[in-house]
Order: C-alpha cells, then sequence, then structure tokens
C-alpha cells in the first residue's frame, strides 16, 4: 500500500488514528492547518492551512493512495459565528469537495470520509440503518450530508473508490462536547436528576472507531458502501451515569425528576443564557440530549468486513476515564 493522507490527524479520532496505522507499518502523510509538534517525528507532515474550498492540496496529495478526511468543522455548543451554516458548509462541504476533486485529479485510489450520524438526525425514535431516510436538523449534521453527496457524486465520474462512515457519539479520553461535560458533572459527586429517563443511546469508543476505519483501508468490500458504526451495546442516560461513576469511583444518585420538569429547566437555561450571554451546564441542547434516544444498528459493517469492535463498552469507558 502507497502512502495514506490523514486530514484532521493532531484532532481527537486522528490522534487515536494515527499511532494505530504507525504500528501497522502504513506510510501516513498528516496534512496540518499549521507547522507544530504534535505528530512524532517519524510521520511526515504538510501544512494546508484552513481547508475549505480553495485550499491547495498538490503536495499533500503526491504519491498517496487513500484519503482519510477526517478534518471538520464540528458541532459547536456555543456559536459565535454570525452565520453558523456559512461557516458549515466553506469548511465542510466547499473543503471536502474540493479535497475529493483533487484527490481524483493526483490519482488517489480511495477515499475514506468520516460523517456523522447527525447525516441523518440529532435524536430519533426509530431504529436507523443506512437506509433510513437522511433527515439532519442541525447545520453540523446538513453540512455532513452535503459533503457525503460531493464525494459519491464527484467519484462516480471517476475511478476513484469511496467509503462512508457515520458514528454515533464518539467517546474516549480527551473527547470533547456533551460527554466531557457530563463526566465532570458525575465526577462532582453531586445528585443528577435522571433517575426517570427511559431513552436508549448508541455509542462508539474512539478505540473502536479507528479500529474500523483501519479496516476499511484494506477490506474490499469496504468500496463504495456506506456504514453506520457503534459499539453494538445501546445505553440509556442514567445507565451511562451509573457506568461512568463506577469508573470513577464516585457516588452515583440519581434523582426521580420527571423528564417534562427538565424540559423546563432546560428552557429557562436558554432564557439565563440569552441576558448572561454564558454557557450553563443545562439548557435545551443538552436536555434533548439527554432525555432523547438515537440507537443506530451496526450490523452492515460488521456482516460486510466482518469487523467487530475490538473494546465493549466497559473497557471504552475505564480507558476514557483513566
Amino acid at each position: 500500500m502507497n502512502a495514506i493522507l490523514i486530514t484532521g490527524a493532531t484532532g481527537f479520532i486522528g490522534g487515536c488514528l494515527v499511532p494505530l496505522l504507525t504500528k501497522q507499518n502504513m506510510h501516513i502523510v498528516a496534512a496540518v492547518r499549521e507547522k507544530q509538534n504534535k505528530l512524532s517525528s517519524n510521520i511526515t507532515h504538510v501544512n494546508v492551512g484552513n481547508i475549505d474550498g480553495s485550499t491547495r492540496w498538490g503536495q499533500a496529495l503526491t504519491d498517496i493512495d487513500t484519503v482519510i478526511h477526517l478534518a471538520a468543522r464540528a458541532h459547536i455548543l456555543h456559536d459565535k459565528a454570525p452565520n453558523p451554516e456559512e461557516e458549515f458548509l466553506k469548511a465542510n462541504v466547499q473543503g471536502t469537495a474540493n479535497l475529493v476533486k483533487q484527490s481524483i485529479a493526483a490519482g488517489v485510489n480511495h477515499f475514506i470520509f468520516i460523517s456523522s450520524i447527525g447525516a441523518m438526525a440529532t435524536l430519533s425514535d426509530h431504529l436507523l440503518t443506512e437506509t433510513s431516510p437522511c433527515q439532519p436538523d442541525a447545520p453540523y449534521g446538513r453540512s455532513k450530508l452535503q459533503a457525503e453527496q460531493a464525494l459519491i457524486d464527484l467519484a462516480s465520474q471517476s475511478n476513484m473508490t469511496w467509503t462512508i462512515l457515520r458514528p454515533t457519539l464518539v467517546y474516549g479520553s480527551g473527547n470533547p462536547g456533551n460527554m466531557e461535560r457530563l463526566i465532570k458533572l458525575i465526577n462532582r459527586g453531586l445528585p443528577l436528576p435522571f433517575g426517570l429517563v427511559k431513552n436508549r443511546r448508541s455509542l462508539i469508543y474512539v478505540g473502536n472507531l479507528v479500529d474500523a476505519i483501519a479496516t476499511c483501508l484494506t477490506h474490499p468490500n469496504a468500496k463504495n458502501q456506506t456504514f453506520l458504526v457503534s459499539d453494538g451495546q445501546d445505553l440509556s442516560t442514567p445507565e451511562l451515569i451509573r457506568k461512568i461513576a463506577y469508573h470513577l469511583e464516585r457516588p452515583c444518585h440519581l434523582l426521580p425528576v420527571p423528564p417534562s420538569l427538565l424540559k423546563m429547566a432546560g428552557h429557562l437555561g436558554d432564557t439565563i443564557e440569552q441576558f448572561t450571554k454564558r454557557p450553563l451546564p443545562l439548557n435545551t441542547s443538552t436536555i434533548d440530549r439527554l432525555l432523547g434516544s438515537l440507537v443506530v444498528d451496526s450490523s452492515h459493517i460488521r456482516n460486510t468486513l466482518n469487523w467487530q469492535p475490538p473494546y465493549t463498552v466497559d473497557e471504552g469507558l475505564s480507558k476514557t476515564l483513566r
């Protein structure tokens, strides 16, 4: 196998993927925004600046066989951009389409795109599969779906094959976002008002995700496929809190507060945020994610690629919280 170009190599997922592929003796080229020291000296890195529709990829794509596109403008809890939709469009849609076009021109054979379950939905009461309708309800998810479509449309006019992975909520050491906030709340040992929540959520440990990516690199059946990926063990919010508390060796006190009251608290949090201009731990977005369900069927990647997650949820949480 020739060299592999990885965008977002120094990010949360990339920081786990690069060491795994290095152990497998793969030649990695890391596309970075600017010079930094996060990568080991044996990794080739190329400065590409910001990723958008005008990024020049020529040097980074020299002698590249496969591109793994991780870099993206991610979901931001308190987005201060004047027009978030436009910023997601520039980075995630135009940036991806531009990279795909230049990859095709450079003779890249395979393009692996790390999308998101957000390209389908943020919350859903129905089990999601690869054939479920895509109804993204946030700028981030809409941009990921448009990027997927751009990749498929452009690649279909060339000899380059593609793979799209839609991970559920990714957790691991240093994970950003809502999981990090929940861990901090649990670590304080305070009672949490989620004892009556009866939802189901699919998660994926970052170690399982990068293993799935590595499998897609070498398995011929990964070509021109979209896969939903998860740990395969779905949890309710109370179950997740109990597991996190157990691995943190912290007390777990779940109060039986009705979900309707939690939703009212979320709306109150929104109002306070508007007046104070400061983010709060509980607002509508956070409450919806803690109360709502989002479950996927990840059997397609398991059956097609004979892939099994190497870590259980408890093993993943243990490594995350160690």
